[in-house]
């Protein structure tokens, strides 16, 4: 069953000009790992996380390095989710989260489906 669907789309420049005017925001906004990738691939993972954040309901309080977005097998992205988003994952009995990234055009864009077994409130 489907508990949220999150949505977010990030124009690249701007995104690039953000970071440029507040070098802080990446260490802020991204985990280690994330900072050593392109700008356009940093704009992708920005929409994914605000797109998990609609899908879990936009609850104040999540950390940005408590959802990591990486690849994985297949190179397919994927979230590690930890601290305050594995929580409210938990609390809302989410099982699967997917996340789909895309960058064309100056855009980047993300979308996020979280759900979980059986039909359950």
């Amino acid at each position: 069953m489907i508990v949220g669907v999150g949505i977010d789309v990030v124009d690249v420049t701007r995104f690039g000009e953000s970071l440029e005017r507040t070098p802080a925001l990446a260490v802020r906004l991204f985990t280690e790992r994330e900072r050593t990738l392109p700008l356009y691939s940093l704009a992708a993972r920005f929409a994914a996380k605000e797109a998990l954040a609609k899908a879990l309901g936009a609850p104040v309080g999540l950390g940005w390095h408590d959802a990591e977005v990486h690849r994985g097998e297949g190179r397919r992205p994927e979230f590690v989710l930890r601290g305050t988003v594995a929580e409210r994952v938990a609390e809302l009995g989410i099982t699967s989260v997917h996340v789909s990234l895309s960058h064309d055009a100056g855009i980047a864009s993300a979308v996020v489906v979280a759900e979980r077994e059986g039909s359950h409130p």
